[in-house]
């Protein structure tokens, strides 16, 4: 029963790729904007020194616009030998998601939401678009022992296992925030739940996907876990062999809640003068959300939305 348990099969969530497009890409991903990214970049510093693993298909570390970015890379799978060296993505996922964080380029032809964070590409699916459930375990516990801020995972599994449950566990308390997509398993309808782990731990950032006009996305989970929502439909970012292309999912959703999480934890240290731990972290994401005029249990505490309230005049004390 152990092996079997072991022996599981944890998924990439559905995605739908829009479209795949060669050659440079100059255009801004709508989702940056969306959600007010920049108004962050005044404050802080992009995400510097904040230290970003993404648990997926692997990743493209020589496209052009991720390079500068990849600060470290674990193969987890059966692939290429099994050699720890060699995170190479053959499903465009991984990429995609790594440049919705942190794209960057000296030409700038597209750039994540936080562009100088520095990510950890800890390749835990295959080529078939899964990955055995020891392989995402063994890579999480790899994560914490980086020490990194952040663990982003846009993967899932329909039950939850005691082994996946355990490792998330311990990376929160070891003060990792760690985000994941809700699932693409909705219907549209509010009140029908679906569920995907690690996304319904209650330790986790559950991410649900909206539209350019956020609307929620039909595909979109919902559930009584969600917590947030950030752009998911028609995303542009980084594909393999130093292409781009706009896939949609609420794999696309959250790495716009990744990044921001690198920017808050950036400005939270210069307005507060100290790195606030996980939890403290969290309430200053949801402080930043704009509530939708949808369920809750589509949108949770509302859209991701950095924009900062400028207070006119000196305070007085």
């Amino acid at each position: 029963m152990k092996k079997n348990q072991e022996d599981m099969n944890v998924k990439l969530l559905p995605f739908i790729l829009n479209q795949e497009i060669r050659g440079a890409q100059s255009k801004a991903p709508y989702g940056v904007n969306m959600i007010k990214a920049k108004s962050l970049w005044v404050e802080g510093t992009q995400g510097e020194g904040v230290k970003i693993a993404v648990i997926d298909s692997g990743c493209d570390i020589n496209h052009e616009s991720l390079k500068n970015n990849i600060a470290g890379v674990r193969n987890f799978t059966d692939e290429d030998g099994k050699s720890s060296n060699i995170v190479t993505d053959r499903v465009g996922h991984g990429t995609h998601v790594v440049g919705t964080i942190a794209a960057n380029s000296d030409n700038n032809t597209i750039l994540g939401v936080a562009p100088r964070s520095s990510i950890y590409v800890l390749k835990a699916i295959d080529r078939t678009g899964s990955g055995k459930l020891s392989w995402v375990v063994n890579a999480i516990y790899y994560a914490i022992s980086l020490n990194v801020d952040i663990i982003s995972m846009s993967l899932g599994m329909p039950q939850s296992t005691d082994k996946l449950q355990k490792a998330v566990k311990e990376a929160v308390n070891k003060g990792i925030s760690i985000v994941c997509a809700a699932g693409n398993e909705g219907d549209g309808n509010a009140e029908d739940f679906e569920y995907s782990y690690p996304a319904a731990y209650e330790e986790v950032i559950s991410v649900g996907a909206v539209d350019k006009k956020g609307i929620p996305a039909n595909f979109s989970n919902a559930n009584l876990n969600i917590d947030v929502v950030a752009p998911g439909v028609d995303i542009l970012s980084t594909y393999p062999k130093n292409q781009f292309a706009i896939l949609s999912g609420t794999s696309m959703a959250t790495p716009h809640v990744t990044g921001s999480l690198a920017l808050l934890k950036n400005w939270s240290k210069e307005e507060f003068k100290r790195d606030l731990n996980e939890t403290e972290l969290y309430a200053q994401l949801i402080k930043h959300t704009k509530l939708l005029q949808y369920s809750r249990a589509v949108q949770g505490n509302g859209l991701v939305y950095l924009e900062q309230i400028k207070i006119k005049g000196k305070i007085k004390y």
